[in-house]
């Protein structure tokens, strides 16, 4: 069996544990308070004062925008724990990105305006992740991704599959805030500003396994009162067995083994 993904094509299962990890919203940013939600969701602010991110060389920490600060807020506080060690492979996924940023540089371009190079070199999908890289001159692998209403399933696919090319970790990051005016009509889930952090390994002994599969039918879709991001954290992080979700291309079913 290939650590992190098993069973045939039809029906295969992505199955991992989780190492550690970090959260980040308004408000919310020790793990109690992160456990205290869990119990209790609600919706965290749309807008947010920007984390201090201290652990960042401050030339680039003043470069990124404000949802670059929440996302490496969470990953800088999930880094692997052995001194020096941050090489491990990270996957990056937001289902909007930045698009506050887009709008601006559209708005530019439609006034004939010439683009900052600065801001098109952050507005690019991988730019957050590429800024971590940097910083910590770790060269190793770095994905960033978005798949629509699949992007958490699809991110946690791409890491399961570095786990079963021999990686002994992945740290996946999970980050998104509201889109911007233009774009709001189609949103179709509640939005705030946050993000998480995941180091992923196989699953060990005496941990609890969490195992992604394909479901056979369509999932009940009642509407939903959080972003898929935070639904899929309270799901972790209450304990619950399991977790359906209908995507835009599947039906996703996640479990909690022990």
């Amino acid at each position: 069996m290939t650590a992190g993904i098993a069973g045939d094509n039809s029906r295969a299962e992505l199955a991992f544990g989780i190492r550690a990890w970090s959260a980040w919203a308004d408000g919310l940013q020790t793990q109690a308070d992160w456990r205290a939600w869990s119990a209790a969701p609600h919706l965290p602010a749309p807008q947010a004062e920007a984390p201090a991110l201290p652990e960042m060389a401050a030339m680039l920490r003043r470069r990124l925008p404000l949802l670059g600060r929440v996302a490496l807020a969470s990953a800088y506080a999930c880094a692997p724990g052995s001194a020096g060690d941050t090489r491990v492979p990270a996957v990056f996924a937001s289902r909007h990105g930045d698009t506050g940023r887009l709008v601006t540089m559209l708005t530019e371009l439609a006034a004939c305006e010439p683009l900052s190079p600065t801001a098109f070199g952050l507005a690019v999908h991988n730019a957050i992740g590429a800024v971590r890289s940097i910083d910590l001159a770790d060269t190793g692998n770095l994905q960033a991704l978005s798949a629509g209403r699949d992007t958490v399933e699809t991110a946690v696919l791409e890491a399961c599959s570095l786990l079963a090319d021999g990686a002994p970790e992945v740290m996946l990051v999970n980050y998104d805030a509201p889109v911007a005016t233009p774009y709001a009509a189609f949103e179709d889930e509640p939005s705030s500003l946050y993000s998480w952090c995941w180091r992923i390994g196989a699953p060990r002994a005496g941990e609890p396994r969490y195992t992604l599969t394909l479901a056979e039918g369509p999932a009940a879709a009642p509407t939903p009162q959080l972003p898929h991001g935070l639904e899929v954290l309270r799901f972790v992080l209450a304990g619950d067995a399991q977790l359906g979700h209908r995507g835009e291309n599947a039906t996703w079913q996640w479990q909690r083994h022990g």
